[in-house]
């Protein structure tokens, strides 16, 4: 029993290790939850969507780069009779790939977002929001086969609204978790 164990974690791991091979191309389509907060604002966190996909490529067996289109809900739960804040984005990551184990995964990079939605208790306050977004996301991926689990933090860096109607530094603030499936080329 013990020796059908060790072959089978062997299998395993040649698997992941063959899926980080250096010059691989993969597409990774992926759908998630998103928990996100405006900073400087005292709501709470609004649970949201996120779908997309991400076009990788690996450079060596341990490093790779990423890039990818990501629809997301954004926003936050108003409080104290404050309406809530919904936003929707399409965030283009481009992530630096650290492989510190087999399978496992350290991300970094920078993500520009495009605001396609702004609403505030259901009035439409695109208007009064800047159309950009830049972000730097951290976070970690687990590989088990063709899967991907993937957690991230995105900082926001840009303000939400525009500087003409508030001197108030509100970002926002996104924690993402995905399910991902790689598709190697």
């Amino acid at each position: 029993m013990k020796k059908l164990m060790m072959i089978a974690a062997m299998m395993l791991a040649a698997v992941t290790v063959s899926a980080q091979e250096a010059g691989q191309v993969f597409l990774k389509p992926m759908v998630g939850a998103t928990l996100t907060n405006v900073t400087n604002i005292d709501g709470k966190m609004k649970f949201g969507e996120v779908a997309g996909a991400e076009l990788g490529y690996m450079l060596s067996d341990n490093f790779g780069l990423s890039v990818g289109a990501l629809y997301t809900m954004q926003g936050e739960k108003g409080k104290n009779n404050v309406g809530d804040f919904k936003s929707e984005y399409i965030n283009v990551p481009i992530l630096a790939n650290c492989y510190v184990a087999p399978g496992f995964a350290l991300k970094a990079g920078v993500q520009f977002g495009f605001m396609t939605k702004a609403k505030n208790s259901n009035v439409d306050f695109k208007e009064y929001c800047n159309k950009t977004d830049i972000s730097i996301p951290l976070g970690a991926a687990y590989e088990f086969g063709d899967f991907v689990i993937d957690a991230r933090y995105n900082f926001g860096l840009s303000k939400i609204v525009k500087k003409d109607y508030t001197d108030e530094s509100y970002k926002n603030s996104v924690i993402m978790l995905t399910l991902g499936y790689k598709i190697p080329f």
